[in-house]
């Protein structure tokens, strides 16, 4: 998948086969901003093991950050799906459907 920056429009262009779908400042705004919350709560984890912090609440935070990053996948996947999806299918692009399987394959492990 190619990435291409619009400086006008201010979206995301990607490619999938043959076609392109442009997604909104709002839908990267909203990842974007989950995963700095993700990112923040690790480097937070990293001082509580520095600190000889309880094990026990290192592993109950951990277990927050994982579910934080599984719901930011989760968005993504469903920006996908409505969005570049929904029109690999009505280009019949196959290969962005078969990309999408694969992905989800990884993501789910």
């Amino acid at each position: 998948m190619s990435h291409d920056h619009d400086d006008h429009t201010h979206t995301h262009l990607h490619t999938h086969g043959f076609h392109r779908h442009v997604h909104s400042d709002a839908e990267k705004k909203a990842v974007i901003n989950r995963l700095s919350r993700a990112i923040g709560h690790l480097e937070s984890i990293k001082r509580m093991v520095s600190s000889d912090e309880d094990c026990s609440q290192i592993l109950i935070q951990l277990a927050a950050v994982r579910s934080a990053i599984n719901n930011t996948g989760k968005v993504v996947l469903k920006n996908h799906i409505s969005h570049c999806i929904v029109e690999a299918v009505e280009q019949g692009d196959e290969e962005a459907i078969q990309a999408l399987n694969d992905a989800i394959d990884r993501f789910v492990k």
